[in-house]
């Protein structure tokens, strides 16, 4: 883990450790990100489940997809400013590896959906498959396990 300890002697990190107003705006940031990033996702995956049947699923899809995207880019931009404070802590803590391995469970979900036929087909006015429909379940279950972990961070 020590090839990490650099990441806080960058300058962003200095200036994380050194000014907490900043510190704050930039997790304030982190949390924007991941509400924008849960909320649309979550939309979505209700819309794909048929819980939203008066919201049409091919006009919405698209547009709470690309929401989710801002999300995440947001989410990982701050996260490594955040990540670069304390480098060697995180590392190591169990929380923060199982917050990112559920993120890459989920966006590897993400990458599935995406190269599936079936969301294809819902963007084109079909209705979702199975399948689909199972692939929402999961990103529900994982993206707020990751939520979890990530306020889990904290307490260890």
């Amino acid at each position: 883990m020590e090839f990490l300890a650099p990441l806080a002697e960058t300058p962003l990190a200095r200036a994380l450790i050194a000014s907490p107003t900043l510190y704050l705006l930039v997790n304030a940031a982190h949390i924007l990100g991941i509400a924008i990033l849960f909320g649309a996702i979550l939309a979505l995956d209700l819309c794909l489940l048929g819980l939203t049947p008066s919201v049409p699923l091919s006009a919405v899809a698209p547009y709470l997809s690309r929401l989710s995207g801002v999300g995440v880019l947001i989410a990982i931009l701050t996260g490594l400013c955040l990540f670069s404070v304390r480098p060697m802590e995180y590392a190591q803590n169990p929380a923060f590896l199982a917050k990112l391995g559920l993120v890459g469970l989920a966006l590897t979900n993400v990458v599935f959906v995406h190269m599936g036929r079936s969301w294809q087909a819902v963007l084109r006015g079909s209705g979702p498959s199975p399948g689909l429909q199972f692939s929402a379940v999961c990103s529900m279950v994982i993206w707020i396990a990751a939520v979890v972990a990530g306020r889990w961070i904290g307490f260890l």
